[in-house]
């Protein structure tokens, strides 16, 4: 493999696998927040997803565009990460 063919591999796994993450922990972070604020579960659920699918968007399109490959993985796994941890800690909180 050429270093060019890995360093697409790189950014096309920085989207679809960093995305993902990014992307799940927002989820999460937005209907337990929600939930917790007040708002009916399912109307955060549906609320959150929808807007999940805008920053899976965004986050696809900048882990092509951003000039460090580090900084992207760092970014989407940490904050995903950080979000779904923060996530949890709200819902042991609610229970």
């Amino acid at each position: 493999m050429t270093i060019e063919r890995i360093h697409i591999a790189g950014r096309i796994g920085a989207a679809l696998l960093g995305g993902y993450v990014f992307t799940w922990g927002g989820i999460a972070l937005g209907v337990a927040g929600l939930f917790a604020a007040g708002m009916e579960f399912h109307d955060a659920e549906h609320l959150c997803n929808i807007l999940g699918f805008l920053v899976f968007l965004v986050v696809f399109l900048w882990a092509f565009a951003a000039r460090s490959m580090p900084r992207v993985w760092l970014v989407l796994l940490g904050g995903g990460g950080l979000m779904t941890a923060s996530a949890s800690l709200i819902q042991h909180m609610l229970i």
